[in-house]
């Protein structure tokens, strides 16, 4: 067993509710803290567990109703690795998510936001040689798009094929090289590894095909001559 599956999640976790961002499980994320509410979340934090959630903000329930900072019912739990003081009392931290939690309800806003929470697992939803077929063409999809001009963090690629279990290979992918934190966020609430990967594959297939279309519209000219086509 390892040292994260031993983490003991409390029921009771103070919150960053960002937007575009989405936490996954076993996902390093970088954070920024410089808000007064976040710094004095941190000091509590540091003094404790060292334990917080991060969930996005829903922009669609930000639109239609006068909920302050709305969060999304699905977020994950995580555990600081590390973290820098900066200057005006400001710190860069480095984030690293335990697991998956439901959002129970919110049970204070000031001086932060603190929810309680329910630890929620996955499930495999097939035998492991479908999972595998399914994690090869997502790596397929993801190296196609490569090709086709999207930019991808360096060492990434390795670093996927590195991971041994499926699920955290698929989490991990789709934090990192998700596009759109709505369909991330989908892919966060998606509990069966089977369906997520299936899910993550529809959605690259969908970019490359716009990829393509793009290109062949610019007569394959860069992006900054498309004018002149």
């Amino acid at each position: 067993m390892s040292f994260m599956e031993t983490l003991h999640v409390p029921e009771t976790v103070p919150v960053m509710t960002l937007p575009h961002t989405v936490f996954f499980p076993q996902a390093l994320l970088p954070l920024h803290i410089f808000e007064g509410r976040y710094r004095e979340m941190l000091r509590d934090v540091l003094a404790s567990n060292r334990i917080f959630a991060v969930a996005r903000l829903d922009p669609v329930r930000q639109q239609n109703s006068e909920e302050i900072e709305p969060l999304a019912h699905i977020a994950s739990v995580g555990i600081i690795r590390a973290c820098q003081k900066g200057d005006n009392d400001t710190s860069n931290l480095l984030l690293q998510g335990i697991c998956r939690v439901e959002v129970r309800s919110i049970v204070r806003e000031e001086p932060y936001r603190i929810i309680a929470v329910q630890p929620i697992s996955t499930t495999a939803g097939t035998h492991h040689a479908e999972l595998e077929v399914l994690r090869l063409e997502v790596m397929r999809l993801l190296n196609l798009r490569r090709r086709l001009g999207t930019p991808v963090p360096k060492g990434m690629t390795q670093f996927l094929e590195s991971i041994d279990d499926i699920d955290t290979f698929a989490d991990i992918a789709a934090f990192n090289l998700c596009e759109d934190s709505a369909t991330k966020q989908h892919l966060l609430e998606t509990l069966e590894t089977r369906r997520r990967l299936q899910l993550f594959a529809a959605s690259l297939k969908s970019e490359i095909e716009a990829q393509r279309l793009r290109r062949k519209l610019q007569g394959h000219l860069p992006d900054d001559h498309v004018a002149d086509n």
